[in-house]
């Protein structure tokens, strides 16, 4: 859709850190769950995190547990995503995207009516 705007991608090695940002302008946000996905070449769209409305609940993908954090400040409409310990396999477009429901209800993509154009994050080994 376009309306949600990534940033913080980009090259980083193996053992690394990001921190992805997305905002939200002109979109209602504080009441909404918000999550990033990421679609890596030849593979299909996943969940990686999952945030509600107000931050009280959290959802990870087995995959990042422990490595990765999903925060927003909804002052800001900004949902973040702090990348630590990143290795290859996490090489992948990242999009933010909107569910408009402010508990976590489903962690696919489907369910999610908006998204952004996505960032890159390559890690090199």
């Amino acid at each position: 859709q376009g309306q949600l705007v990534e940033s913080g991608g980009g090259l980083v090695q193996t053992g690394g850190s990001l921190r992805l940002a997305c905002v939200a302008p002109g979109l209602a946000f504080v009441d909404y769950t918000m999550a990033w996905f990421r679609q890596a070449p030849g593979k299909h769209r996943v969940i990686v995190a999952a945030i509600s409305w107000n931050g009280g609940d959290t959802y990870y993908s087995d995959f990042v547990k422990r490595r990765f954090t999903i925060s927003r400040n909804n002052a800001k409409n900004t949902v973040y995503l702090q990348m630590n310990s990143l290795k290859a396999e996490d090489t992948a477009v990242y999009y933010c995207e909107e569910d408009v429901a402010r508990a976590i209800v489903t962690i696919h993509d489907a369910g999610y009516e908006y998204w952004g154009k996505g960032t890159q994050v390559t890690v090199s080994s």
